[in-house]
């Protein structure tokens, strides 16, 4: 059904990046959720009623507070979807994300609530009353969640969108939710044994983990998680494909929102090649990079010395201390500057995140291999750190 839906009423279906394709991926996405989730509401609640039970009348309201999600999906889409404007220049994208933290935020509550409801039930048990049309209800309410956690997580990883991601994590919680609640109506059917509170916070805990994993999952972005390695070896391959860069570095990928990126980055070229040119070129890169992977760049040039041998071998020793300190250390803008007395080798050194040593410990190490070579040379470093 829901590829029906796709065909009749999204224009341009597979252009994913296009904002207003989102936008209407995610108004479908919400409007069915917010159908289904009403009326899965409806038919618990009644058997929670007919039953008694307290796991029943829980997933009834989880899959009311569902539909509010869907609800807050649908307008975050919906804002996502607006045009840049003189206050947001590049666009009002994440919402998407804030949309899926609403969700999960929305998730957490249902899980603390269901916890403090079964955690009653257990110390207070009430027998559960058993009914065909519960069987029924529940048993349909597993296959409807089941066809959209799966719906949800097509839509979602088609469009790589956090939003629907958590959307589709809500939909399989909510199918071994169910799933829990009717196992535990069927034992204290068949059984006698009322294990009814003890089911309802099994389900609780299972929720609260799928919020909390679904919240993490959008905050990320919010708070500028590093690219895709994907990402960075399509920039990577489409930059250094041309013959005139020799290598590229200090690449920042910056997120406002699915289809919204922007990236900046320094491209090394050679120091004597004609100037008007290379900024041919560097168009060029830019331009092939929004067309490719819709995202919009900023390149500067960095220029390299290419026929100066001293400089070449310098650059390849101090590249040899660096790898006998460890393999992850880099750097990158080498370059000699002579005076009367001492010779500066300028360059930019890049230190990973988390790194064993310390900048100054790493330094440190650096120079006792510099002061060791024949020659005066000083060390003028600045400390870089890799964004992507």
């Amino acid at each position: 059904m829901i590829q029906l839906l796709i065909k009749l009423f999204i224009k341009d279906k597979d252009n994913v990046s296009a904002p207003e394709v989102r936008q209407a991926y995610g108004i479908l996405s919400g409007t069915v959720g917010i159908c289904f989730n009403l009326l899965l509401f409806a038919g618990k609640f009644l058997a929670g009623t007919i039953s008694r039970s307290i796991a029943i009348t829980a997933d009834a309201f989880n899959n009311l507070s569902d539909a509010g999600s869907s609800v807050i999906t649908l307008i975050g889409f919906r804002m996502a979807g607006q045009k840049p404007d003189p206050d947001h220049p590049f666009g009002h994208g994440r919402i998407e994300y804030l949309s899926g933290l609403f969700v999960s935020i929305a998730i957490l509550i249902m899980a603390f609530e269901l916890l403090k409801s079964s955690i009653s039930k257990i110390f207070q048990p009430e027998p559960v009353l058993w009914n065909p049309i519960i069987l029924l209800i529940l048993t349909g309410s597993i296959f409807i969640k089941c066809y959209m956690y799966f719906y949800n997580k097509s839509i979602g990883r088609k469009l790589d969108s956090p939003a629907i991601h958590a959307t589709a994590a809500d939909s399989l919680s909510d199918t071994l939710s169910t799933s829990v609640v009717l196992i535990a109506t069927l034992v204290s059917h068949f059984t006698k044994v009322q294990i009814d509170g003890y089911c309802g916070v099994a389900v609780g805990l299972f929720i609260l983990y799928t919020g909390y994993s679904t919240a993490k999952d959008t905050i990320s972005p919010l708070l500028g998680q590093a690219p895709d390695p994907a990402f960075v070896s399509q920039i990577e391959q489409i930059v250094l494909s041309h013959s005139g860069i020799i290598g590229l570095h200090d690449l920042i990928v910056h997120n406002y929102g699915p289809g919204r990126i922007m990236i900046s980055l320094h491209a090394e070229v050679p120091a004597d090649g004609d100037i008007l040119v290379l900024h041919d070129m560097i168009d060029n890169i830019e331009h092939e990079l929004r067309n490719k992977l819709s995202c919009n760049a900023v390149i500067h040039m960095d220029p390299v010395c290419t026929h100066d041998g001293e400089t070449a071998q310098l650059k390849e020793t101090i590249c040899g201390f660096l790898l006998s300190i460890d393999a992850s250390l880099s750097l990158h803008d080498f370059r000699l500057v002579k005076g009367p007395t001492h010779t500066n080798l300028i360059f930019d050194l890049v230190i990973p995140y988390k790194f064993r040593y310390t900048d100054t410990e790493v330094m440190n190490l650096l120079n006792e291999r510099i002061n060791s070579l024949e020659g005066q040379y000083f060390a003028v470093v600045d400390i870089d750190k890799k964004y992507s």
